[in-house]
């Protein structure tokens, strides 16, 4: 039994890739262990329109959240940062028409001691492993969860749906964004995924936990993420940020 006392540590470790299909990576991952900050951004738009996005988002609020300020209620911080970003892309793509619409997804992690907080916007997913059982902990914001939500679809029906990449917020594309916030408590031993849908558009999540329950380097699992998912076709930039709490 772990005591509730106990305190953690976290290190981390994150790989991008382009996949087999695209000719540009869009993803775009930022992390300071130290301010105990992890973020993975997934872009969209035309061009190079969805690059921009994702990391003008992952530099903005490493920016505001790695500063070295000790806020007292690290998830406000955590939104506060997240309506900034939204604004520095909206107004970006306002300004240039080339840029007009661009957007991205956000999958954000803040630990601060065993406090947890994930917070997500769009389709990027964030996960805990814990005694080797991976539990998806966000809920994207697409259009077949909605109609999963509603009784209106399986997930099977999702997985096949034409209608899969509909995202139905997104960070930058409006004035105003929320996000989710989930907050858990962290024991010496969970592993936090944070991933872009390259990832889980190709591996289930039965796959995921498999590849992530077995004891290598954080750098290694993240290699074995991104080469499954190119070997199951890599049809889109593939990006995983791993978050080990340790004792």
């Amino acid at each position: 039994m772990i005591s509730e006392n106990a305190a953690v540590h976290y290190i981390a470790a994150a790989a991008s890739d382009l996949g087999r299909k695209r000719s540009s990576n869009e993803d775009a991952f930022g992390y300071s262990v130290e301010h105990g900050v992890y973020v993975v951004c997934d872009g969209m738009g035309g061009a190079a329109a969805g690059e921009v996005a994702s990391s003008l988002a992952v530099d903005e609020l490493l920016c505001r959240l790695a500063d070295g300020s000790a806020p007292a209620s690290p998830h406000t911080e955590a939104e506060r940062a997240i309506a900034s970003a939204n604004q520095a892309i909206y107004s970006r793509g306002q300004r240039n028409p080339k840029l007009s619409g661009m957007g991205t997804t956000l999958v954000m992690l803040i630990a601060e001691e065993r406090h947890v907080w994930f917070l997500n916007i769009g389709d990027s997913r964030g996960y805990r492993l814990r005694s080797r059982r991976l539990e998806q902990i966000t809920v994207d914001h697409s259009h077949v969860e909605e109609q999963i939500r509603l009784g209106r679809m399986s997930r099977a029906e999702a997985e096949r749906s034409p209608l899969r990449n509909i995202i139905t917020r997104a960070l930058g594309t409006q004035t105003v964004v929320t996000p989710d916030i989930f907050q858990l408590e962290a024991d010496p031993g969970d592993l936090f995924l944070l991933c872009s849908d390259g990832l889980t558009r190709e591996l289930s999540d039965p796959l995921i936990e498999s590849l992530l329950s077995i004891d290598l380097p954080l750098d290694h699992l993240c290699s074995r993420l991104v080469g499954a998912a190119n070997k199951a076709g890599g049809h889109d930039n593939i990006t995983c940020l791993l978050v080990r709490a340790e004792g």
